[in-house]
């Protein structure tokens, strides 16, 4: 299980990551948003892999209609997964959202 806390030592580690407040809740930008604490204990990031997370882990995973139009985007329960997944889906946000377009 993973908290608040650590996503934002895990998001400020990487290159360039501003913190700051995104529809009143802690939100960690690189280019774009890269993940926003959607309410307690549920984070949202950037993948490539909704459907495949969902589908295979969908007490982890999951999105809400307001996602809908963002086929990006995935709620992820903090108190289900580990630091390494959060660190591995931190990073492929990161991606998504522009933070390695400087840093090559």
């Amino acid at each position: 299980m993973v908290t608040e806390a650590d996503v934002r030592k895990a998001a400020m580690a990487l290159p360039g990551v501003t913190e700051r407040l995104s529809w009143s809740q802690p939100a960690w930008f690189a280019r774009t948003l890269m993940a926003r604490i959607w309410e307690p204990g549920v984070l949202t990031v950037k993948t490539e892999e909704r459907e495949a997370l969902a589908g295979t882990e969908p007490d982890v995973f999951y999105w809400t209609p307001h996602h809908e139009r963002s086929p990006q985007l995935v709620l992820v329960r903090l108190e289900r997964i580990d630091a390494k997944l959060l660190t591995e889906l931190l990073a492929d946000s990161y991606r998504l959202a522009g933070g390695d377009k400087g840093n090559r």
